[in-house]
């Protein structure tokens, strides 16, 4: 630990520290302290919800699907609609498969960044920090990825996505099981890069700004404008990480979808 008697810092309280870490545990285990709620999931069960009637609203209520010309939240929210089918979508799935799967991926990216947002403002907490919740996210693009495949193609046609033509069979008997286990592979990558990025994010933010707490303000002052800066990189990596789990969703549906693309 540093000498900050010796540097001519008066240390606050060796105790301080130990609350700071344990502040900032509380905030990211999954049984931390939000929205007046001390359970191991209230909290992320009612962000989900928050989330999902604020996603409603916003299209259900506000959203005006039939002006020819959007104006307002509607043409706001159409940027994001338009992104995700054209440059998600229909680029990953194709033109008319993409246009069918596109409101799926606006729902994932939409949830995934009100979570991410939504876990920034003091109280709350990040639904997408907790790996069950990301967990639940990649399974419904696992089930995509073979029983919705399956109702479109049909089992055979989704088993020979994973047997190449003109491989050996000798071969084949390598290869098909990799392709098979990459499912799994895929859908526990998109669990854990989700959950490790916000999660970590989180952990950065409160210890930088929490060295205010724990040191005199002459010497962690720096850490202000630090962490302001951080905060708006999390809230670029909030739409980041919407986008990136979207992406990668749609790129896994239409490598199994459209195997000979």
């Amino acid at each position: 630990m540093l000498n900050l008697a010796a540097a001519g810092y008066e240390y606050q309280s060796p105790d301080r520290m130990g609350k700071l870490v344990e502040w900032i545990l509380n905030h990211v285990q999954p049984g931390g302290h939000h929205f007046f709620v001390h359970t191991p999931i209230a909290a992320q069960i009612i962000a989900m919800i928050v989330v999902s009637i604020i996603v409603f609203v916003l299209f259900g209520v506000i959203y005006k699907k039939n002006e020819k010309v959007p104006t307002g939240i509607t043409n706001f929210l159409e940027v994001f609609v338009v992104f995700v089918r054209n440059e998600i979508c229909m680029k990953n799935i194709g033109v008319e498969d993409g246009k069918k799967w596109a409101p799926l991926f606006c729902t994932f990216f939409f949830f995934v960044l009100g979570c991410n947002l939504l876990g920034l403002i003091p109280g709350s907490t990040t639904a997408t920090g907790n790996v069950n919740v990301t967990a639940g996210l990649a399974t419904i693009t696992f089930l995509c990825m073979t029983l919705g495949v399956m109702a479109v193609n049909g089992p055979k046609k989704w088993f020979e996505a994973f047997v190449p033509h003109g491989v050996p069979i000798p071969v084949l008997c390598l290869i098909t099981p990799l392709e098979i286990m990459g499912l799994f592979i895929k859908t526990f990558a998109l669990t854990v890069r989700l959950f490790a990025n916000m999660l970590a994010g989180h952990i950065v933010l409160f210890a930088i700004m929490g060295l205010l707490y724990a040191f005199p303000v002459y010497f962690s002052f720096p850490a202000g404008p630090i962490g302001l800066a951080v905060f708006g990189l999390e809230v670029f990596v909030a739409f980041l990480q919407a986008y990136i789990f979207t992406y990668l969703s749609a790129m896994f549906l239409g490598q199994v979808l459209h195997p000979d693309h």
